[in-house]
């Protein structure tokens, strides 16, 4: 089997994906008290993409260890969970939102990606697959977008974020892909760009490929 993470591998989203947090953080104005307002450089997204797998987790993270801020530049922070969880929903879909937009009008296929989705479905003993930590709404417009209805129906597992419990560098997904192929860890070849990606596969033991993009020329792989 041939599994395919998405954001980074089918085509170079990571970018897309910075510009549309930053919108949803300024739509809500988010400021973190004595430090100013919320906004990812190039740079620490790269460092986030390699240590955090999945957008809720990565927001958790960043204002864990940065402070939670309030909406609009109020005094409120989130101080609960339940505050804390309804926090990150309302920027994860608002960002899902801006994200779909963005695909739209930027987003393409990295070079000969889609080729080579094609010659692995064409043959009759690789099953082929697309396993994304992404939440499922946007990844579902990328997919739909630049691999296509006709190619994603042709293969045979299509999983994203909110398809498993645990999301990447947790190996569920690539463990799930595994069963639903039918074919031992050794039989399955995953392709990935991050280091979260790369834990995730190894973590499946099975083997992986990481394909060179801008958010993977850091990391020691």
């Amino acid at each position: 089997a041939l599994l395919f993470d998405c954001d980074g591998v089918i085509v170079e989203t990571e970018e897309l994906h910075r510009k549309a947090y930053n919108a949803s953080f300024k739509h809500f104005g988010l400021v973190i008290p004595g430090k100013g307002k919320v906004e990812w450089s190039v740079e620490y997204y790269d460092v986030l993409a390699n240590t955090v797998g999945g957008g809720k987790p990565k927001m958790r993270y960043h204002f864990d260890n940065n402070g939670w801020p309030s909406f609009f530049g109020g005094s409120k922070v989130p101080t609960t969970d339940e505050e804390k969880t309804k926090m990150v929903d309302s920027l994860q879909d608002m960002k899902t939102e801006f994200y779909k937009d963005i695909v739209e009008s930027q987003a393409q296929a990295r070079p000969g990606v889609l080729r080579l989705i094609d010659e692995a479905i064409a043959a009759p003993d690789i099953a082929v697959g697309i396993c994304s930590a992404a939440t499922k709404e946007g990844f579902l417009k990328v997919v739909n977008s630049i691999v296509g209805p006709d190619r994603l129906s042709r293969l045979d597992v299509v999983m994203a974020g909110d398809d498993v419990t645990k999301k990447k560098p947790d190996p569920l997904i690539y463990n799930l892909a595994r069963e639903k192929v039918g074919l031992p860890s050794s039989k399955c070849v995953v392709i990935e760009d991050s280091l979260v990606g790369l834990r995730a596969a190894m973590g499946a033991n099975m083997p992986c490929v990481i394909t060179p993009c801008p958010s993977s020329d850091v990391p020691d792989f």
